[in-house]
């Protein structure tokens, strides 16, 4: 008999937004969660207006994440889970709210908006032992995890090179008043001190981090505003290196004419190397020392449980983004499952948690000194 499905509830991501969308697809995706309220705007007609477009009963559309928790509460059949997908600024305290309340938590990336706001709610997962997941979707894609375990056993030989890079070119050009997602990524108040380097750089830098299966230690970093105005960054150079030995660069930019979303990494050690591109997700390219490279596609017969999960169709049939997305879901509802029986899930060790949001925002903060002091090594 299948489990019941998690009911959970949405912060932020009613009209007008992006990313709620994409995590309202991937939650259905496996049929492992239901929407069943939501505090989807911190404008209270478009909130109700929103709830109401997602058939959510009117009694359950909130005008206030404060207000959503205090009423669900009260409630037999209330929310077991909040995904939060707000501007940055408010991803600290609705997950703090959240926790001291006893409600899984699901936030999108950067954890919050500061190195001390992601040290505090730290402290809050330890104290409430409450469930934090941050969505970092492209380590669930499946060749992303298969090329993580050919690093793990020893494939590549000892890891030297780490070359990871996020290019888009959205913001080439100051944009346009009402643009919403632009305004608040471009408002250090929302987004916080970081641009361009929190919007996507954290994703270059999770992805390198969970692949090499190194820490950074430290950067030597120089950041750039490259439109006229812009309080934030939109380009980003950083060099790093590993705590396991390996050397690494970071390029991050949404100053990049024709690219689109650009992110690819590659990683060589003394024996091989690889090569994934998230506009190609279906195929990772191995190639060992001396020998001609391989193109290993997405296939279930690959030996790997860790890709025969994250695949819905056969080979050959594409999957991306969305199905990246859908992974962490699937996976977030198994650990909650195991979690309400008072076990500790294997999963736990795939999905970024509170942890990668606080080695996100050191390198946030890193990045940052390093370059107001032109580029001199910085560590974590």
């Amino acid at each position: 008999m299948s489990a019941a499905k998690i009911r959970y509830a949405m912060v932020g991501g009613g009209r007008g937004a992006f990313i709620g969308a994409v995590h309202r697809i991937a939650a259905r995706m496996d049929d492992r969660f239901e929407l069943v309220a939501g505090a989807l705007s911190s404008n209270p007609d478009n909130a109700r207006a929103s709830a109401a477009d997602l058939h959510i009963a009117p009694e359950r559309a909130y005008t206030s994440y404060d207000d959503m928790l205090r009423a669900e509460k009260a409630r037999a059949d209330g929310i077991q889970a909040v995904v939060i997908v707000t501007p940055n600024h408010m991803h600290f305290p609705v997950a703090k709210a959240c926790l001291e309340a006893g409600v899984a938590v699901i936030c999108d990336k950067p954890v919050t908006r500061t190195l001390e706001e992601a040290l505090a709610l730290a402290q809050i997962v330890n104290d409430t032992g409450g469930f934090f997941a941050l969505t970092h979707n492209y380590s669930a894609y499946p060749l992303v995890r298969y090329a993580r375990e050919l690093v793990a056993a020893g494939k590549l030989g000892k890891l030297r090179v780490v070359q990871v890079e996020y290019p888009q070119e959205w913001l080439t050009e100051a944009a346009a008043a009402d643009n919403k997602q632009a305004a608040w990524r471009t408002d250090p108040a929302r987004s916080g001190a970081a641009g361009c380097l929190g919007d996507i750089g954290t994703h270059a830098f999770q992805l390198a981090q969970f692949i090499a299966q190194q820490n950074v230690s430290a950067v030597s970093a120089d950041l750039a505003s490259f439109v006229e105005g812009r309080a934030v960054d939109d380009n980003v150079h950083a060099l790093l290196r590993f705590d396991g030995g390996a050397k690494g660069m970071l390029w991050s930019s949404q100053v990049a004419p024709g690219c689109e979303n650009g992110l690819r990494i590659r990683l060589f050690g003394d024996k091989a190397g690889l090569e994934w591109a998230q506009e190609s997700p279906n195929e990772l390219w191995f190639g060992e020392l001396n020998k001609p490279r391989q193109r290993i596609t997405r296939r279930g017969d690959l030996g790997s449980d860790m890709v025969a999960r994250g695949m819905r169709v056969p080979g050959g049939h594409p999957e991306g983004y969305l199905e990246g997305f859908a992974n962490l879901y699937k996976d977030i509802a198994d650990i909650l499952l195991a979690r309400q029986q008072g076990e500790r899930h294997f999963l736990q060790d795939w999905v970024p948690d509170i942890t990668t949001g606080v080695e996100g925002m050191r390198f946030i903060q890193a990045v940052l000194d390093s370059s107001k002091q032109d580029g001199v090594w910085t560590t974590l």
